[in-house]
């Protein structure tokens, strides 16, 4: 089985949304790591933002497949905010004012450390800076 690989909110969005800019690229990842049997993994910060960016763009029809996908996919893991990582990622947002960093990014840094993560279906130039590799940037 291949390493772990985060899905962030631009990752969900660009297999989602056929007129992204990063739409094959992210599908073409998927057909990849489908083949190399990789594991896929997000944060309930990062489906609630991803949910919310479909609605404030006039598509939350496509939040179902969101949702769905969450109930049955089998090579994605949903892992959830709890007082311990929430107090770790309050620490590295406040400690990381003026990068930019949304308190979700951090949210999503501190699991990917915890995890051991390195690479993240992610557009967001933010997860470089971070030290982590985006695949869709």
């Amino acid at each position: 089985m291949g390493s772990d690989v985060f899905v962030d909110t631009g990752g969900f969005y660009a297999l989602l949304v056929s007129g992204d800019d990063r739409h094959r690229p992210a599908r073409e990842f998927m057909r990849r790591a489908r083949k190399a049997r990789r594991r896929l993994v997000t944060t309930d910060y990062v489906i609630d933002e991803t949910a919310t960016l479909l609605e404030a763009r006039g598509l939350g029809w496509l939040a179902h497949r969101l949702f769905e996908s969450l109930g049955t996919s089998r090579a994605l893991r949903l892992e959830w905010m709890d007082s311990s990582r929430f107090e770790r990622t309050r620490t590295l947002f406040l400690r990381s004012t003026g990068r930019g960093w949304s308190f979700t990014d951090c949210s999503s840094f501190v699991v990917m450390g915890e995890l051991r993560v390195r690479e993240a279906l992610a557009k967001d130039a933010h997860f470089a800076d971070a030290g982590f590799v985006p695949l869709l940037a």
